[in-house]
C-alpha cells in the first residue's frame, strides 16, 4: 500500500467512524425508547389484548375438537416436510428451478431471488405452508360466535403478515444486496431513520411516510385562493375566491372530516376538488376544523353541530344574503351532517337545501373490517385512553387504519426505510396522511358508542342536543358518493343508510377505487369509472349488479345534479364582507396545528 492509499477493511478510517456514529445511534436509541410513557395494552400495536380474547374464544373450541387440531398438525407437518424433500431432490440435480406459486404478482416477493436463489425460495414457499395452514385453522372453526371469528380471523392475518420473511433483514434479499452494495451504509442510514422516528414521537414507533420537508401548505400543497373570513373555538371558515365572473346563487358549504385535515380535497391543482368546484362556478365554503389538545376533552358531537354546522351556516347565510345553502359531509363530517339535518328537522329550519354524502356512514349495523376494533375491550381502551389524556391522540387512530392494510402502510414503509435506509418519499398524499388530528375525548366515545356500537341513529334514535335524531328524517334531497374498495367505509353500509333516509330524492353513485382515491378522481384523469342505479329500493348487491357503468370521474355527474339546485346565475361574491373581514389567507391557522403540540 503506498502512502496516498485510504486503508480500507476494518481498521479503515470510515470503518472506525462508522462505528463511532452506530454506537451513537445506539445511546439515541435506549434514551428514545425509555422515554416511552406506559401505552395503553388494548391500544398498543396489532392490540395485544384483543388477540388475547379472541385466542380465548378459539383455544376452547380447540379443547372441544382435538381432533381437529390433529387433523391441522398431520396436514401442516406433511406438507412441510414434503416442501424439504422436494427442495433437496431439486438440489440433487444441480439445477434449481422454483415451483409456481400463490406469491406471483405480490409485491414483496418482486427480487428475482424469491424465484431462483434455493434458499430464499425455500423460505418463501415455508412461508406460505405456514400462512396457509393459520388461515385453513381459523377457516375450520364452526362454534364460534360470527364476530368472535371475524376478530380471530383479524388477527391471525396480523400474525402471517407481521412474520413475511420480508420483514426480517435475514431473509430479506433487497435489504441484503444493498448493504452489500452500499457496504453497509445503508443499514447504518436505516438506523438512523428508525432512532429518528422514536424521537420524534416520544418513543412510539411511527413509521415517517412522507418527505415533511418537501411541503409547505399554502405554497406547494393546499394552494387554491381564498380566506379565512370567520373564526371560533372549533373551526375556521374559508371562503375561496370566484374564478368565473357570475355564479349560482345558492353557496355551497363543505364539511371535511376531522379525523384528519381537509386539504386532502386540495393538495395540488391538478386533482383539487375545492379547485374544480370554484372553476364550475359556486360560491364555496370550506370548514378549517381545530385540531384539539387535552383541553377539548368535553367537547362532544353538539359542539361539532353547534359551533360547526349551525355557526357556519348562519355566517354563509349572512355573507351571501341566501336563505339556503347546498352542503357537502365527508366520512365522519356526512355522517354528523345527516344528524344535523335530523335536528333541522326538528327544529323546523330548511336552511340546507341539498345534502351530499362522501363516504359517510350512518348504518352501523355491519361493522366490516372494523369489527375486532368495535367491541366492548377495544372502546373500554379508548375511554381509558381519554380519560387520561383528555383526547384519542392521532397516531391510535392512524395506526388502527394502517394496520387494516399493514402490508402497505407499516411493514413496506419500514422496510424501506429501516432496512433500506431509504428517506420518505416526497408523496404529498402520503405526506397528508401523516399529517394527523387529535380527536377530543367525549365525542371519540359518543361516536363510538352510540353510532358505531349501538347504531341508534339507524335504529331507535340517537338522543342529542335535546333531541330523538334519525335517519327517516333527513328529508333533503341526498346524492351519496361510496367507493367500491373502501375499507373504512363500505360502499354496501353507506348505501343502506341511505335507503333509510326519508328523502324522495335519492342518487346513490358508487366509484371505483377507495376512500381517497375514489373520491379525489378529478376528471382530467379519467382513471376510475362510477356506477349508478337510480332504483334504491334494491338490495346492494342486486342495485349493483343491475348498475349502468361510466368510463371516468363521477365529478360531472354529481355537478349535474347540484346544478339544478344551485338557482340562477349571479354576480360572483369576494369573499368575506364588511362584518366578516378577512383574518388570513387560505389555507388559514388551524390546519397548520400539530396533534403533538
Amino acid at each position: 500500500m503506498t502512502t496516498n492509499e485510504t486503508p480500507t477493511g476494518p481498521n479503515s478510517p470510515e470503518m472506525a467512524a462508522n462505528l463511532e456514529k452506530i454506537e451513537a445511534l445506539s445511546e439515541r436509541l435506549i434514551k428514545a425508547v425509555s422515554s416511552k410513557s406506559k401505552s395503553n395494552p388494548a391500544l398498543s400495536g396489532p392490540n395485544q389484548e384483543l388477540f388475547s380474547d379472541a385466542m380465548t374464544a378459539y383455544m376452547k373450541e380447540v379443547m372441544d375438537n382435538p381432533a381437529k387440531v390433529f387433523e391441522h398438525q398431520a396436514a401442516y407437518w406433511g406438507k412441510s416436510v414434503k416442501h424439504y424433500v422436494e427442495a433437496q431432490q431439486t438440489l440433487a440435480k444441480g439445477k434449481f428451478e422454483a415451483p409456481s406459486d400463490a406469491f406471483e404478482g405480490d409485491r414483496r416477493f418482486a427480487n428475482p431471488l424469491w424465484n431462483t436463489h434455493p434458499y430464499f425460495n425455500f423460505v418463501k414457499q415455508q412461508y406460505l405452508i405456514n400462512a396457509e395452514a393459520i388461515a385453513q385453522a381459523v377457516e375450520d372453526t364452526k362454534d364460534l360466535d360470527p364476530k368472535e371469528k371475524q376478530r380471530l380471523t383479524y388477527f391471525a392475518q396480523q400474525i402471517v403478515d407481521m412474520m413475511a420473511p420480508t420483514n426480517f433483514l435475514g431473509t430479506n434479499p433487497d435489504a441484503l444486496e444493498k448493504a452489500v452494495a452500499t457496504e453497509g451504509r445503508s443499514l447504518l442510514d436505516g438506523l438512523e431513520n428508525l432512532v429518528s422516528d422514536l424521537e420524534a414521537n416520544d418513543g412510539e414507533l411511527i413509521v415517517k411516510l412522507a418527505d415533511e420537508k418537501a411541503f409547505q401548505l399554502g405554497e406547494n400543497i393546499a394552494t387554491t385562493p381564498g380566506k379565512v373570513i370567520y373564526r371560533n373555538k372549533m373551526m375556521e371558515l374559508i371562503q375561496y375566491a370566484p374564478v368565473t365572473e357570475t355564479v349560482h346563487e345558492t353557496p355551497i358549504i363543505m364539511f371535511p372530516p376531522w379525523i384528519n385535515k381537509f386539504y386532502i380535497l386540495d393538495l395540488k391543482k391538478q386533482n383539487s376538488l375545492i379547485k374544480w368546484i370554484t372553476e364550475q362556478g359556486y360560491t364555496l365554503f370550506v370548514i378549517s376544523w381545530i385540531n384539539p389538545d387535552d383541553s377539548y376533552a368535553e367537547v362532544g358531537l353538539e359542539d361539532y353541530i353547534e359551533d360547526g354546522y349551525l355557526t357556519a351556516l348562519r355566517e354563509v347565510k349572512a355573507i351571501t344574503g341566501q336563505k339556503q345553502v347546498n352542503c357537502i359531509g365527508y366520512c365522519i363530517a356526512g355522517t354528523t351532517l345527516s344528524l344535523t339535518l335530523s335536528l333541522l328537522k326538528k327544529r323546523g329550519d330548511k336552511s340546507i337545501k341539498s345534502a351530499t354524502l362522501f363516504t359517510a356512514l350512518t348504518d352501523f349495523s355491519d361493522q366490516g373490517e372494523f369489527t375486532p376494533f368495535l367491541q366492548n375491550d377495544f372502546i373500554d381502551g379508548i375511554e381509558e385512553e381519554v380519560s387520561e389524556k383528555g383526547c384519542l391522540r392521532s397516531h391510535i387512530m392512524g395506526r388502527t387504519f394502517s394496520f387494516l392494510r399493514s402490508n402497505d402502510l407499516v411493514y413496506t414503509p419500514a422496510i424501506k426505510s429501516y432496512m433500506m435506509g431509504e428517506a420518505p418519499p416526497a408523496f404529498d398524499l402520503l405526506y397528508w396522511n401523516g399529517d394527523g388530528a387529535n380527536l377530543p375525548g367525549k365525542m371519540a366515545v359518543q361516536y363510538l358508542r352510540g353510532l358505531c356500537q349501538s347504531n341508534d341513529f339507524a335504529e331507535d334514535g340517537y338522543t342529542l342536543m335535546g333531541e330523538t335524531l334519525s335517519l327517516k328524517d333527513v328529508d333533503v334531497p341526498v346524492c351519496a358518493i361510496a367507493c367500491e374498495t373502501d375499507h373504512i367505509a363500505a360502499w354496501k353500509s353507506c348505501y343502506r343508510g341511505v335507503q333509510q333516509m326519508g328523502s324522495r330524492s335519492k342518487t346513490f353513485i358508487v366509484t371505483q377505487s377507495g376512500h381517497i382515491a375514489g373520491i379525489v378522481n378529478p376528471p382530467n384523469r379519467n382513471k376510475y369509472g362510477h356506477y349508478t342505479n337510480e332504483d334504491m329500493k334494491l338490495a346492494p348487491n342486486e342495485w349493483f349488479e343491475q348498475a349502468e357503468f361510466s368510463e371516468g370521474s363521477w365529478w360531472p355527474r354529481w355537478e349535474s345534479w347540484l346544478k339544478k339546485r344551485s338557482g340562477k346565475q349571479i354576480a360572483a361574491l369576494q369573499p368575506g364582507d364588511s362584518d366578516h373581514p378577512a383574518l388570513c389567507d387560505a389555507p388559514g391557522t388551524y390546519v397548520k396545528l400539530s396533534a403533538r403540540r
